[in-house]
C-alpha cells in the first residue's frame, strides 16, 4: 500500500462527486455517500458477506465489547480493503469505511451499513480495491446505537 502512486484528491473526489452527486468542500470535509451508493458494484465497490474476515491492519476498541476493524483480503482476484464491526453488536450499530489520497484533510466516505442481524452479529461495508485506485488510504469508523458515539481506526492505511 505504501508504494501506490498518490493522485489529487480533488480529482478523485471530482469523479466520485458526478457519479454520486457529491461535493467536497473546503480542509477536513467529508463527502458522504449512502450505503446504497457503495454496494452492488457501485464507485468499484464489492458486496461481500457480513462474517467475511481477512488480514486485519487497523483496530479499534469501540467500547461497550465491541471493536471496528479495517481489513483486506482477495475477493473477485484483487485485493480488497472494507470495514467490520464485530463483537456485543446490537441492531442499528454503524459502520463505514472513509478513503483519501491526501493523509486525511479531506475524504470520501462510503456507508454506513448498519448491523441488522440481531445482537452479537458482525456488519463488513463493501469492498474497494486497495492495489490500483490511484493511491486512495482507508480507514474503517463505527458508531454505537445505545452509546452514542463514533469511532475510527487511526492512521489511515
Amino acid at each position: 500500500m505504501e508504494s501506490r502512486a498518490w493522485h489529487s484528491l480533488a480529482a478523485s473526489a471530482a469523479a466520485l462527486s458526478l457519479g454520486f452527486g457529491l461535493s467536497v468542500v473546503g480542509p477536513a470535509a467529508s463527502a458522504h455517500a449512502t450505503a446504497a451508493d457503495c454496494s452492488g458494484g457501485a464507485a468499484g465497490f464489492i458486496d461481500i458477506s457480513d462474517d467475511r474476515s481477512g488480514t486485519v491492519v487497523r483496530s479499534r476498541d469501540m467500547g461497550a465489547g465491541r471493536t471496528v476493524t479495517l481489513e483486506y483480503g482477495t475477493i473477485a482476484g484483487a485485493q480488497r480493503g472494507w470495514a467490520k464491526i464485530s463483537g456485543t453488536t446490537v441492531n442499528n450499530d454503524l459502520v463505514w469505511m472513509d478513503w483519501t489520497t491526501n493523509g486525511g484533510s479531506s475524504w470520501l466516505q462510503c456507508g454506513p451499513f448498519a448491523v441488522d442481524r440481531g445482537p452479537g452479529t458482525s456488519k463488513t461495508s463493501a469492498a474497494k480495491n486497495t492495489m490500483d485506485v490511484s493511491g486512495y488510504q482507508f480507514r474503517a469508523c463505527g458508531y454505537l446505537k445505545n452509546a452514542g458515539q463514533t469511532k475510527c481506526t487511526s492512521p489511515w492505511w
